[in-house]
């Protein structure tokens, strides 16, 4: 597959998720939104569903919902402008009733798995979604430094999952460690502080892109 560059918001108000989705929209097809309500997370990011009513945007949506007790929540989130749900394997008891309703909303499923979480959780459900998120980071906060260890997992997702299947990591997602990702395995890459925290944005793409297929 072709490796994709996500632009990933995390944001406190929906004014600066609209703010930030108009600023990467000239250079990708695709955008990430962090979500979190304090659950799942030691910090609040915007986490208000019927805002995404409120955005008009050519972008595909990836909404990551770092929320605890998804399987009771997920049917909020899942509105027409979403293209794909990332939901973390920690945060479910059912995680093939929450790609179920996924499916019945026309939009892709994705489980996620945190740095501390074995590969393992997730392998039961790898031929029923359309990505699996390697997270590298503690969830929530943004600016942290890529955990290295997170490329073997890596490593096994992409030997685990099916052809379809993307696998993406998130989190500390640099330039420098950009071409180590993909080397390990993963075909699309979101990050935050590399696309909205050096300046030009374009330029910042461009550079993450260039560096990841290098």
């Amino acid at each position: 597959m072709e490796v994709e560059i996500i632009p990933a918001i995390n944001a406190e108000t929906f004014e600066e998720v609209k703010e930030k989705v108009r600023l990467v929209e000239p250079h990708t097809s695709w955008v990430h939104m962090d979500v979190a309500d304090g659950s799942f997370t030691d910090v609040v990011l915007w986490h208000n569903p019927r805002n995404l009513l409120e955005l008009t945007t050519p972008l595909f949506i990836e909404l990551h919902l770092m929320i605890d007790r998804i399987d009771e929540q997920i049917s909020a989130w899942l509105e027409p402008n979403v293209r794909r749900v990332i939901f973390h394997r920690e945060a479910s008891e059912h995680p093939e009733r929450v790609i179920a309703a996924c499916r019945s909303s026309d939009i892709q499923a994705g489980i996620a798995i945190r740095p501390d979480t074995p590969v393992d959780a997730v392998l039961p459900y790898l031929s029923l979604v359309d990505l699996v998120q390697a997270l590298a980071v503690v969830p929530g906060r943004a600016g942290q430094e890529f955990q290295k260890e997170t490329l073997a997992k890596i490593s096994a997702l992409r030997s685990a999952c099916p052809a379809r299947c993307r696998v993406e990591a998130d989190g500390g997602v640099t330039p420098e460690i950009a071409a180590d990702i993909v080397r390990a395995g993963a075909d699309t890459l979101a990050s935050a502080s590399a696309v909205f925290g050096r300046g030009d944005i374009q330029k910042a793409m461009e550079n993450l892109k260039n560096h990841a297929i290098s």
